[in-house]
C-alpha cells in the first residue's frame, strides 16, 4: 500500500492518547475508505465502548475503498499510522532483539503502564516500540534513566502486549536462574575435576523450567528445525536454524544454559550427571497448535561445556504428498511406480540435511497399509511412526545395521527400511534381504544418484547382485523458496543466463523468474521455507547392461539420463523458470552438469 500521494503529518496538530473517531476521521480524507463506510464504521463503533486499542479495534471492520472487500487488518492500518505521524514503522522481530538488553532499559511496570516496548540498545541510542504516536511524556524520563537518546517506532499494539509479557518473563527467568544456579561449567579446564564434585544443578528449579518452556514454544512459532545451546567462554549462546540458515538468538550466562542443558536432558531420559561422552535422547511435546511434535536430542562435549543440538520434526512431514515435498509431475510418476515393486532395494542419496528421512517416512507411511508389515532399523529413530515397526541400532550392545537386519528378516517383514548403507555388512545383508522377496528403502551418501551404484561396488558389493536388486536411486537437494509475499518479478534475468547453467539440457515451457525482495514475514531474507529438488534413476535393461560392462560414473550417468533422468540442476532451473526459488540457490546447492 503506498502513500506516497498523502505525505501529510498529523503529528504536528495531534495530541494524546488515540481515538477510533479520529482514525476513521484521517483514513477518509487520505481517500483509503469511502464516505459510506466512514458512516457504516461509526454505526457499529458508537454502538459500544471498547477498552482495546484503537488500531485493534477497527483492524476487523475498516475495509480497504480499493480492496476485495476483507478487513484492512492491524499491520496495514499500523503502516499506515507511521506515515501518518511521520514515524518508522516496525514489525518487532525476536529474533532480533537483545532481550536482556532491552529488559533492562526499563522496568517491566513501567513498560506496561505506557504501553512501550524497548526494542533495541545501541551505547548512544534506545528504540522504543510505541502504538501511540503522540503519547511523549516517557521520552524524557527514559532518555534520563537510560542515559541514551529515544528514537520511537510504531509497531502493532498487540505485538507490542505480547512481547512486553514475553520478554520481561524471560529476562526474569533468566536472573532468577542465573542467581539460585550454580555456575561451574564443565569446561575444557575442569573436565578433570568432574567425577570429583558432588555439586549438581537443579535442573527443576522454576526459572529454568520457565526458560525451557519459552524456548520450544519460541522455536516452533519461528519454524525452527533445529536449536543450538553452544557453551562460549564467556557465556551461552542459543541459535535456532530456519530455512537451513543459523540464526543467534539469545545469549546468557554459562550457569543458565548448563541449568537447562540440564533440564532437557533430564526430559529426554539421558545421564544429567554424565558430560564427558556425547548422548542422545528423545521429547514429545506439543507446539502452540496443539500439535504434537517430537525432537530428537544429541549432546557433545566441547571445550567449554556440553554443546546441545534439537532437532525438532514437523508433525505434518510424513503426511506430505509428492508435489508439496517439490517432486515435478516427471518425477513424482515414476516414483511412485518404483515403490509399489514387490521386491528390490530402492536408495535415497544426499548430503546431511538434504531431507532423505522426510522423503522416506513420507513415502513409507503411504505404502504402510494394514495389509503389510513395514519394519525400520535405524540409528537413531528420527520419528516415531505408529504404523511401522521401528528399532534402533545400539553398538554399545553388538547390535549394529548388519544385526538389526538379521533380526527384521525374522519378523515376516514386507518392506523394510534401514537407516543408512555404511559398510559392506550392511549392504550385503541389504541385498540378502531384497533377493529373498523384500522392498528395501536406505541411504547413501553421494554426490547424484549414479554416483550410488560406484559406491555399492566400493563396498565389496558384486556388480550382477546390483544389478538383481537395485530398482532406483533418488538423489536429492533442499533450497530455499521464495517468500510468497513480497517476491517480485526480476527483470535482470534472462533465459539465456539460465539455459547456460543448464547446458547441454534444454529448457522449455514457461519462464517467470522472481526475485527475493524481504519483508517483515521472511525477516528481511526474501525466502520462506524450503522444498526438494530430485533426480530419480530408474534402473532398466539398459542401464545393468553398463553396470556389467562399463561401470564407471561418466557412462552410467550418461546411459540414466537416456533413459529419462533428469539432473538436480535441471530440476532447480525449472523451479527458478517457475518462480519458486532463484538461480543461486540452485547454484549453491546442486552438482555442477557434466
Amino acid at each position: 500500500m503506498s502513500h506516497a500521494a498523502h505525505p501529510r503529518t498529523t503529528a504536528a496538530v495531534a495530541a494524546g492518547p488515540l481515538d477510533w473517531r479520529s482514525l476513521v476521521q484521517w483514513l477518509q480524507h487520505d481517500a483509503l475508505i469511502t464516505i459510506a463506510e466512514a458512516q457504516r464504521i461509526h454505526t457499529r463503533c458508537a454502538q459500544a465502548e471498547s477498552v482495546q486499542h484503537p488500531l485493534v479495534r477497527l483492524a476487523s471492520v475498516v475495509v480497504h475503498n480499493a480492496g476485495d472487500g476483507k478487513p484492512m487488518g492491524i499491520e496495514t492500518l499500523t503502516q499506515w499510522l507511521a506515515v501518518r505521524a511521520g514515524l518508522t514503522y516496525l514489525r518487532i522481530d525476536p529474533l532480533k532483539v537483545d532481550v536482556g538488553k532491552v529488559a533492562d532499559a526499563m522496568s517491566a511496570a513501567y513498560a506496561e503502564h505506557h504501553k512501550i516496548l524497548a526494542v533495541q540498545v545501541t551505547p548512544h541510542e534506545v528504540v522504543v516500540a510505541t502504538a501511540e504516536p503522540f503519547l511523549t511524556d516517557w521520552v524524557a524520563e527514559v532518555e534520563r534513566q537510560s542515559r541514551r537518546s529515544v528514537r520511537r517506532v510504531l509497531a502493532n499494539p498487540t505485538d507490542i502486549t505480547r512481547y512486553t509479557a514475553e520478554f520481561f518473563a524471560l529476562a526474569k527467568s533468566v536472573r532468577a536462574a542465573a542467581k539460585a544456579g550454580n555456575n561451574a561449567s564443565a569446561s575444557f579446564e575442569q573436565l578433570v575435576e568432574l567425577g570429583k564434585t558432588s555439586k549438581q544443578l537443579d535442573a527443576n528449579d522454576q526459572s529454568v523450567v520457565q526458560v525451557v518452556d519459552w524456548l520450544w514454544q519460541y522455536a516452533f512459532d519461528q519454524r525452527a528445525s533445529d536449536i543450538h545451546l553452544e557453551p562460549r567462554r564467556e557465556q551461552g549462546v542459543i541459535r535456532f536454524r530456519i530455512d537451513g540458515v543459523l540464526h543467534p538468538v539469545y545469549q546468557m550466562p554459562m550457569g543458565v544454559l548448563t541449568a537447562m542443558t540440564a533440564r532437557i536432558k533430564l526430559l529426554g531420559r539421558m545421564d544429567v550427571v554424565e558430560k564427558r561422552r556425547p548422548q542422545d535422547g528423545r521429547i514429545k511435546t506439543r507446539n502452540p497448535g496443539g500439535d504434537e511434535v517430537e525432537m530428537r536430542i544429541s549432546t557433545l562435549p566441547t571445550a567449554f561445556g556440553e554443546k546441545m543440538v534439537m532437532r525438532i520434526f514437523d508433525p505434518d512431514t510424513t503426511v506430505k504428498d509428492l508435489s508439496a515435498l517439490g517432486f515435478s509431475a516427471h518425477d513424482a510418476q515414476r516414483w511412485e511406480a518404483l515403490v509399489k515393486r514387490p521386491n528390490g532395494i530402492i536408495l535415497v542419496t544426499g548430503p546431511t540435511g538434504s531431507g532423505k528421512t522426510t522423503t522416506l517416512y513420507s513415502t513409507l507411511k503411504r505404502v504402510a497399509t494394514e495389509e503389510v508389515n513395514v519394519s525400520t532399523v535405524e540409528d537413531p529413530i528420527e520419528m516415531i511412526e505408529p504404523s511401522f515397526n521401528q528399532t534402533q541400532v545400539q553398538p554399545q550392545l553388538d547390535f549394529g545395521f548388519p544385526e538389526g537386519l538379521r533380526a527384521l528378516m525374522r519378523q515376516d517383514p514386507d518392506i523394510i527400511m534401514v537407516g543408512e548403507i555404511r559398510d559392506q555388512a550392511t549392504a550385503e545383508m541389504a541385498v540378502q534381504a531384497a533377493l529373498t522377496g523384500h522392498l528395501v528403502f536406505s541411504t547413501l551418501h553421494t554426490n547424484d544418484a549414479p554416483s550410488a551404484v560406484t559406491r555399492l561396488m566400493e563396498l565389496g558389493v558384486p556388480s550382477y547382485l546390483i544389478n538383481a536388486t537395485l530398482l532406483g536411486v533418488l538423489a536429492q537437494r533442499l533450497v530455499r523458496t521464495l517468500c510468497p509475499q513480497c517476491k517480485l518479478p526480476d527483470p535482470t534475468a534472462t533465459r539465456e543466463a539460465l539455459a547456460e547453467a543448464v547446458k547441454p539440457w534444454q529448457l522449455n515451457g514457461s519462464y517467470k523468474p522472481f526475485k527475493a525482495v524481504g519483508c517483515v514475514d521472511c525477516r528481511m531474507t526474501g525466502f520462506m521455507g524450503r522444498m526438494g529438488l530430485y533426480e530419480l534413476l530408474v534402473v532398466g535393461e539398459a542401464f545393468r547392461e553398463k553396470i556389467n560392462r562399463e561401470p564407471d560414473a561418466g557412462a552410467l550417468k550418461r546411459q540414466a539420463t537416456a533413459d529419462g533422468m533428469r539432473p538436480l540442476r535441471l530440476a532447480g532451473a525449472l523451479r527458478v523458470a517457475e518462480g519458486l526459488t532463484v538461480l543461486e540457490e540452485v547454484l549453491s546447492s546442486t552438482p555442477a552438469l557434466g
